[in-house]
């Protein structure tokens, strides 16, 4: 599988460590340098799709390191970070061929974009190759109405047609639009997702639309918003459910007019996008409760495509369990467990309530927890359905009114620490290095801090 090779390049160790960490959770393959002479002789021993370089540095500038990259290849891009910046420094970083400029303080969110959007605009081959052979990529499935659905959406997937796709968590909506956009007319232009559920509203404004430097205290620099990073591609409004109404009528206008304003901008700028929308809710009621536009849901929901669940897939279940269990213990340099009986009853009879992102979280831990060569039931730790953790839990005797004997299940009960001695067990194993230790868990990195600091877990060694 072919990764996007980025060199970073900062003398300050904290934020090596901090650019190298957050690229490597986005999927990309990094190698860090202190220094532009160092840099420079990494970049003439391997190949590079990109280089991220601090301006200020000791003994050789982020510009001479741009020189000497030019110098060796020029087709390969650079991006130059700098708390220092002028004007005049950004005009000579853009004459000496710099593809993007970007001033401290920056989010993780922005610095994940202009990567994107230089590689995509860059290096649009590899990345595309990328995509392909991407395993998270693949649809497992042989339920045949989802397989009718698939086939559907590769049938309209090369129209300009707005797509909503409702589902609930865990089905795989942006799964779904990936795909459609690996099918259409598009798939060689940038594929930019926004969760509109995941970003304060008062922020969601100016990451869909972007702003120009000075429209509001502290835009330092313009920001291109997500429409004009998928500009010839796919957007997807993942949850656009969740946008407030205020807004609704900001992007309506944006999809009947083709054209985004920046905040702070002068002139409205032409947009081509083809827009995907997921949502978890039914939206006529949120229309008939005034939470959704109308006019909005009847633009987007032009090809609409609803996602059955998982319990609704009964013969998904034990499939994709067979290909994550092949997965997680191939990652992991073990021969595929199998699954016991008993334990492939309760997963057929489990409801799932988050669906196959849930099926796949338990399989990768039941793998992680196996030290043998069968899956038990105990090693599933499913979590009980609504009421039923009472009734496990509470247990009553032969004397009791139900006279019904529950023992207590102490795999439910400690469930939290099952999770909490997981954690740390992985990280010990890989010597506190989050971004791995994330990628072994399946979870993001920003989910791995979450549960560190969930858990009273601060001192854990950072990586």
């Amino acid at each position: 599988m072919k990764k996007n090779r980025i060199l970073v390049v900062d003398d300050d160790h904290a934020m090596r460590l901090a650019l190298s960490e957050s690229l490597e959770s986005c999927g990309y393959d990094i190698v860090a340098a202190e220094n532009g002479r160092e840099a420079l002789e990494l970049f003439k021993m391997g190949k590079f799709d990109l280089v991220v370089t601090d301006m200020k540095m000791p003994g050789m500038t982020g510009i001479e390191v741009l020189r000497g990259v030019k110098e060796l290849s020029p087709e390969i891009p650079v991006i130059l970070i700098t708390a220092y910046g002028t004007v005049g420094t950004a005009v000579e970083a853009m004459k000496e061929g710099a593809a993007e400029f970007i001033m401290k303080p920056f989010s993780l969110d922005d610095l994940e974009a202009v990567v994107k959007h230089v590689l995509n605009t860059f290096t649009k081959k590899p990345l595309q190759k990328q995509e392909n052979l991407q395993p998270a990529q693949q649809i497992i499935t042989k339920d045949q109405k989802f397989i009718s659905i698939i086939e559907m959406l590769k049938n309209v997937a090369k129209s300009k047609s707005s797509i909503m796709i409702q589902g609930e968590s865990g089905t795989g909506k942006e799964l779904l639009a990936k795909y459609i956009h690996r099918h259409s007319n598009r798939r060689n232009q940038p594929f930019v997702a926004i969760n509109c559920a995941a970003i304060p509203h008062n922020l969601l404004e100016s990451e869909m639309f972007g702003y120009e430097k000075g429209a509001f205290t502290g835009a330092s620099q313009r920001k291109l918003g997500k429409f004009e990073l998928a500009h010839t591609g796919t957007l997807l409004l993942d949850e656009v459910s969740e946008m407030e109404t205020h807004l609704q009528a900001k992007l309506l206008r944006v999809i009947q007019e083709s054209e985004v304003d920046r905040l702070g901008g002068n002139a409205p700028i032409p947009v081509d996008v083809r827009i995907i929308a997921t949502t978890n809710i039914h939206l006529p009621a949120a229309i008939e409760n005034k939470t959704f536009r109308s006019d909005l849901y009847y633009r987007l929901n032009v090809i609409p495509v609803k996602i059955p669940p998982l319990r609704e897939r009964n013969g998904d279940i034990l499939y994709l369990t067979d290909h994550f269990l092949e997965k997680f213990a191939g990652e992991r340099g073990r021969k595929k467990p199998l699954l016991s009986d008993q334990a492939a009853t309760l997963l057929k009879t489990y409801h799932f309530p988050g669906n196959v992102r849930e099926l796949e979280n338990i399989i990768e831990r039941a793998v992680l927890m196996t030290d043998g060569s069968t899956i038990s039931p105990e090693s599933l730790c499913l979590e009980p359905r609504e009421g039923e953790e009472t009734a496990r839990t509470s247990g009553s005797s032969p004397d009791s009114p139900s006279g019904r004997d529950v023992t207590p299940l102490n795999s439910i009960k400690t469930l939290k620490d099952v999770e909490k001695t997981l954690i740390c067990e992985t990280l010990n194993q890989v010597d506190g290095n989050k971004t791995k230790a994330a990628k072994l868990l399946g979870i993001s990195v920003r989910t791995l801090w979450n549960k560190v600091n969930e858990y009273g877990m601060a001192d854990a060694k950072s990586g």
